[in-house]
């Protein structure tokens, strides 16, 4: 008796052993402050910009990060995912040198209910996706203020990409054009290409389990895609086949490992960063699955410009593609990412770093000539 009692202890003591030597680990890698931005050599660039930030937004304190290597060039706005997924973590998991902070002042902010701008206190009847486009509003004319511009760029990427449009159809005149990856389009039918392609596939390749899970849903169900299935067999399996948030084979562990050792947020932020994705999607994520934009959004003020990744079936890159075909804008565009699935800033960066950099360049600004009422509409012929 005495010996299995010891035995209990000793296990006890090393799985509380363990457990302090893995807090410590996640306290040291949680100063909640972002490194400088270097130079290929490892040199701090002069006069770069790499902040934490909040202020007051829609009546509540809301967060960011801005990395510039100089903060006179072009302004950006990252709409992230999810809803309540913020990226920043993801991205500079994913960094490479050539990086838009080269060329463009990025602000990556934590949307209400996500990240570090998740608070208890926040109330679920203001997670409309009216509240979120005036927050953006709000946000955009920070930076405009900041950083003394007319016009800032506006990107958005899933969940930021049905929000990005939302607010370009809005308030047009803030914007100077849209970079939309992982473009939103009409999700209640993206996700049935999905559930079909895995279906086919797990059939295929003989995954029985991933059978048995999927069959578990029914994809003709009045609240199909139901959260459940969104936060289970679905995220798994997409990951799992390359058709997820990348194509390179990506665990959910995986992501939760970067989220955890992402030196911008705090312990507690990082626990409110998982809060923040469950209550986003509980309160948010209706809205992408109940709207339809290629009824509800057809005509824009400015440029457009849509990024998907062939292997993307998360948020459907051909009908991105369809979409990019149906809308009015003054000049649009879709480019295709051979090698990627739902993230080809993050798989493809150099390639993507080229294409904005070239699409942002043509577009007119204050600093330069031309104004937009010099644009026609393009439509499909």
């Amino acid at each position: 008796m005495k010996k299995a009692s010891k035995i209990i202890l000793i296990v006890l003591l090393s799985l509380l052993t363990v457990l302090f030597i893995l807090f410590l680990v996640l306290l040291l890698n949680s100063p909640g402050k972002l490194e400088p931005l270097t130079d290929a050599s490892g040199k701090m660039i002069p006069n770069a910009i790499a902040e934490k930030n909040e202020i007051m937004i829609g009546g509540i304190r809301q967060g960011f990060f801005i990395r510039s290597e100089n903060p006179a060039n072009p302004v950006i706005l990252y709409l992230h995912g999810g809803p309540g997924s913020p990226e920043l973590p993801m991205v500079l998991s994913k960094e490479k040198a050539e990086r838009p902070e080269k060329y463009f002042t990025v602000c990556y902010w934590d949307q209400r209910g996500a990240g570090m701008t998740f608070s208890k206190t926040t109330d679920p009847k203001s997670m409309t996706i009216e509240q979120m486009v005036e927050d953006t509003r709000e946000m955009t004319e920070y930076l405009q203020r900041r950083f003394k511009k007319n016009k800032i760029f506006l990107l958005g990427h899933s969940w930021g990409s049905y929000l990005g449009i939302k607010t370009i159809e809005k308030y047009p005149g803030n914007y100077l054009a849209y970079f939309g990856i992982g473009q939103v389009t009409y999700q209640k039918e993206s996700e049935l290409l999905a559930y079909d392609y895995m279906l086919q596939h797990a059939t295929e390749t003989g995954d029985e389990k991933g059978l048995t899970e999927l069959k578990k849903f029914n994809r003709n169900a009045p609240d199909f895609p139901s959260l459940d299935y969104i936060m289970s067999v679905r995220s798994e399996l997409m990951n799992k086949y390359g058709i997820g948030v990348t194509h390179e084979n990506v665990s959910m562990a995986g992501i939760v490992k970067t989220i955890l050792l992402f030196d911008g947020y705090t312990l507690s932020e990082k626990i409110k960063y998982m809060q923040g994705i469950l209550f986003s999607l509980k309160y948010a994520f209706h809205y992408v699955s109940d709207d339809n934009l290629f009824e509800t959004s057809k005509t824009f003020q400015i440029p457009v410009y849509f990024f998907g990744g062939r292997y993307d079936y998360q948020v459907s890159s051909a009908l991105a593609s369809k979409y990019s075909d149906s809308i009015a804008a003054p000049e649009k565009a879709f480019f295709l990412f051979e090698k990627s699935a739902h993230s080809p800033n993050m798989e493809e960066s150099d390639k993507f770093v080229q294409l904005i950099r070239e699409k942002a360049s043509k577009v007119p600004t204050e600093n330069n000539s031309g104004s937009d009422d010099k644009h026609k509409l393009k439509t499909k012929s």
